[in-house]
């Protein structure tokens, strides 16, 4: 049996999101800019797509801007919207748990002169919004939190925060990277009060290196790229039809499954997380509780057996999961969200990340919890290495 439980670094791409790009590549292959009819065929699979992923957030059409996956996502808004407004101030906000291509746009930006906060977080991942309050100064510009952390799941009080951030045209922009959001919580921009809303289409059964940034209206942003006037002259080069076609359909998709999915996915991680620290001894949930953060991800501590062993064992097994983000898993074994949080090199070490999808079903989960029992029994009398 396979259990397939890495659902936050990617899902499979749904049948009918794969047979209408197929459809798109074989048969409406015109560039969109092209003024014949191909082009123009090409043109209103554009606009259809960007009309799903509106009424998903509940904006305008022209607010979407499609992108490359949500790491461009991240960066247009965030250079983007430092380059707009460097006259007015140089001092950005963000949190220390935030994904890698936020972190890393922020350092970069630092050594070009800006200034970036690092907001701390308490042991759930939780932002602290009186440290957020104390941070903003008049040359503030831009705060960028992410609405669900990728590691532990943890949900940030983004409306909250954008009532923090208050009114008027010199208020700071609030930049929300929702990538771990969509499909599971609510994305509406009229609830979340952000400016600027990254997300990516792999993350919902949709197409790797297609990604969207919802730039409310009147925002004026640099472009990263220069060259064509494409994406409302914010993002150069032609567009990815058939990628921007599927990511339109499956957000519509899992915009329109949202309730019962994220309920569904909820029973299973209380399966999993109950069963898991009554079988497994001194086995620990990282992060908020089990049924407060989101509703797919479970971040668990494993004393004495160092999670990228777990992980190895368990995919001879047929169960996939992760260590830590998919993006900085590589290079940096041990999570930085884990350490922000307060656990010691060892602890994050030990620790492996189990995110779920709407497709996954309760055999699977009791396969895995099986399988990390039995592993946890045999890694542990090795020493877990």
């Amino acid at each position: 049996m396979q259990a397939y439980l890495d659902n936050a670094a990617t899902t499979p791409v749904l049948p009918e999101v794969a047979d209408l790009m197929r459809d798109i590549m074989v048969n409406n292959y015109g560039n969109p800019s092209s003024l014949h009819r191909l082009g123009l065929e090409a043109e209103k699979l554009l606009d259809r797509a960007r009309e799903r992923l509106a009424a998903v957030l509940g904006c305008t059409p022209p607010e979407v801007i499609f992108t490359s996956g949500g790491t461009e996502a991240n960066a247009l808004a965030i250079r983007g919207a430092a380059w707009a407004r460097h006259a007015e101030g140089r001092h950005l906000i963000t949190t220390r748990i935030e994904h890698p291509s936020v972190l890393q746009t922020c350092r970069m930006l630092e050594q070009e002169g800006w200034e970036v906060t690092y907001l701390d977080v308490d042991a759930t991942g939780t932002v602290n919004l009186a440290q957020l309050e104390r941070a903003l100064r008049p040359t503030t510009v831009l705060v960028t939190i992410h609405y669900v952390n990728n590691e532990v799941g943890t949900v940030q009080p983004i409306s909250t925060i954008a009532g923090i951030l208050g009114t008027g045209r010199r208020r700071p922009w609030l930049h929300v990277d929702a990538v771990q959001a969509l499909g599971k919580l609510p994305v509406a921009v009229a609830e979340l009060g952000a400016d600027l809303i990254s997300l990516s289409a792999h993350k919902v059964h949709g197409p790797k290196g297609t990604g969207a940034l919802y730039a409310r209206r009147g925002i004026r942003l640099r472009p990263l790229l220069a060259g064509g006037e494409q994406e409302f002259g914010l993002r150069a080069g032609t567009e990815n039809v058939a990628g921007i076609a599927g990511f339109g359909l499956a957000a519509e998709l899992a915009e329109r499954s949202r309730p019962a999915a994220a309920e569904h996915m909820r029973r299973l991680k209380a399966e999993m997380s109950t069963r898991l620290m009554a079988e497994v001894p001194g086995c620990r949930v990282n992060g908020p509780p089990p049924d407060q953060g989101a509703p797919h991800i479970l971040n668990l501590r494993l004393p004495g057996i160092r999670g990228e062993t777990m992980v190895h064992y368990l995919e001879e097994r047929g169960v996939y999961v992760s260590t830590t983000s998919a993006c900085a898993s590589r290079r940096h074994p041990v999570s930085h969200v884990l350490l922000a949080l307060g656990l010691s090199e060892e602890e994050a070490a030990c620790s492996i990340r189990i995110s779920l999808s709407r497709l996954n079903t309760m055999e699977e989960v009791a396969y895995a919890i099986g399988q990390i029992r039995q592993g946890a029994a045999e890694l542990g009398r090795f020493g877990g290495r």
